[in-house]
């Protein structure tokens, strides 16, 4: 059983650079962390992570749990939905102590993200391999889906044939008060909105919120807190796209600027994207190269590269702030494990603390 060493000091020294009573942080220490993993890859299922004074331990898994590569939870209802990213995508209905609640088909092969809207009455999932979107609409205090889900599939590819042959459905989320459902499609290279009827809450109309760079493979986005702004990821490209946010719906480009440092020649791939409680540090996952792009967001949304620091491992798909803890947690696909990485007073991130902890096939991080 892997450990970070935390110590009592090391928890000390944190709340004094990130201003949390050490009461508090040590309360915060008690949380669990939910890994989930790739069954094909060694995965067993929905793994436990415990912090401590003493740091990070892995324990015992929900085998029943597999392939959870993304969720959410409901905080009126407590329920947690996952998906179980397979051929014939599923989605998982928990309780709060990860008991099977109910089990829906996503209607599509490979999901591999899922979206709960605002009030709490909608559910959206990517079906990655069939380029298309599940819509269920939820019971408002039972949180649990109302019929059969309406499915939604995407229309496009793009110039590389290896990779974009058809649509590939990788991101969705809510915005405009829950009347437009954005999905973010890595075969179509575009951002689709659609707005929902007011009434039933289901798709009325499909358009192109934002066409992206050919061949440049959009992930996901990441939307600022406060400003109209969102970033989008592409995994192609290892790329970073400015968007100015429309009361329409659609996007404006405002700049894009590279994941990866300049000369570096190699094969990457850009995966997770997530923004600091703060709104003025972004941060990038890039597979490959093996790192964590972090980027000073600007009063105006423009991005300034700061630092890229080495992800621990291999294969960085997603990880996790824990601005509480003045920690990130990475998700290492490939090595299979979770490294720890200090977050600094300023945003800026430390070296990974050693040793990993081992979780094989790890995909996806949550509280």
């Amino acid at each position: 059983m892997a450990l970070f060493p935390l110590s009592r000091r090391a928890l000390m020294g944190a709340a004094v650079s990130t201003g949390i009573l050490p009461s508090r942080l040590l309360a915060q220490a008690a949380r669990p962390i939910l890994a989930g993993t790739y069954a094909q890859e060694g995965g067993t299922g929905l793994v436990r992570l415990e912090a401590s004074t003493r740091g990070w331990t892995a324990a015992r898994a929900p085998a029943s749990i597999r392939n959870a590569s993304f969720g959410v939870r409901s905080d009126a209802t407590g329920l947690r939905y996952l998906v179980d990213e397979q051929a014939q995508g599923a989605l998982g209905i928990y309780s709060r102590d990860l008991k099977q609640v109910e089990t829906r088909p996503t209607l599509g092969a490979d999901p591999c993200h899922v979206a709960l809207s605002a009030d709490g009455r909608r559910l959206a999932v990517a079906n990655y391999s069939s380029g298309s979107i599940a819509l269920w609409q939820l019971d408002a205090k039972t949180g649990l889906p109302l019929g059969e889900a309406q499915r939604v599939v995407h229309q496009g590819s793009g110039p590389d044939r290896a990779r974009q042959a058809g649509a590939h459905a990788h991101w969705v989320g809510f915005a405009a008060r829950d009347s437009v459902l954005h999905s973010v499609d890595l075969g179509a290279d575009a951002i689709f909105a659609h707005r929902l009827a007011p009434g039933s809450g289901e798709v009325a109309e499909t358009t192109i919120a934002y066409r992206a760079q050919a061949g440049s493979g959009p992930r996901h986005l990441a939307r600022h807190p406060r400003l109209p702004i969102a970033f989008l990821v592409a995994e192609l490209a290892n790329t970073v796209t400015i968007l100015r946010t429309q009361a329409d719906g659609t996007f404006q480009a405002r700049g894009i600027v590279s994941t990866l440092p300049k000369g570096f020649q190699g094969a990457s791939a850009a995966a997770h994207i997530a923004i600091n409680r703060a709104g003025n540090r972004l941060y990038v996952s890039n597979r490959g190269h093996n790192s964590i792009a972090v980027f000073a967001i600007a009063g105006d949304g423009g991005l300034a590269r700061l630092q890229h620091v080495d992800c621990g491992g291999n294969w960085p798909r997603m990880f996790l702030l824990l601005e509480g803890r003045g920690e990130m947690l990475v998700a290492n696909q490939r090595s299979g494990d979770v490294a720890c990485l200090r977050i600094g007073s300023d945003g800026r991130l430390g070296a990974a603390a050693t040793p990993n902890v081992r979780v094989p096939g790890v995909a996806y991080l949550t509280l």
